[in-house]
């Protein structure tokens, strides 16, 4: 019994190790420069996905910007199928949390999966705040390593 629950403990969860669609119309890849190979350990993939929401019009352009692309905007690519735009970006910096914002048509959107709020340090981060009831904010994501 005890060899079967530590062999159960022992298994990769499900999915964990599988590949994202990389093909055409699947993910789009951005990588941000990464230093050193320590810094390749210590790193994640996420996947940024916003989706219209009913009865809004169609943005021209989706952006995600953030601490881990210096602020560069990077576009969401367009999927009609699921009526959402996406991005995978490889090689965040883990051990640490980003601050980032989603860009509709250049403006700041609410982003429903973000991990949290943070007040905004620094022109970079106040030039794509989002203003809240308790003041302005940019979105938060806690770092992950594999």
């Amino acid at each position: 019994m005890f060899e079967s629950i530590g062999s159960f403990f022992s298994r990769d969860g499900a999915g964990k190790g599988d590949p994202i669609d990389t093909t055409p119309g699947g993910f789009h890849r951005a990588s941000p420069q990464v230093k050193g190979p320590a810094n390749r350990s210590q790193s994640f993939s996420k996947v940024f996905r916003w989706r219209l929401p009913p009865g809004e019009p169609e943005p021209g352009s989706v952006h995600v910007v953030g601490s881990f692309s210096n602020w560069q905007k990077v576009p969401l690519e367009r999927d009609r199928g699921l009526d959402a735009w996406h991005v995978r970006l490889d090689n965040l910096q883990g051990n640490r949390t980003h601050h980032y914002m989603l860009l509709l048509d250049g403006k700041p959107a609410y982003d429903h999966t973000c991990d949290g709020l943070a007040v905004p340090h620094g022109p970079h981060e106040e030039k794509f705040q989002l203003m809240t009831e308790k003041g302005p904010r940019v979105f938060m994501l806690f770092a992950q390593t594999k």
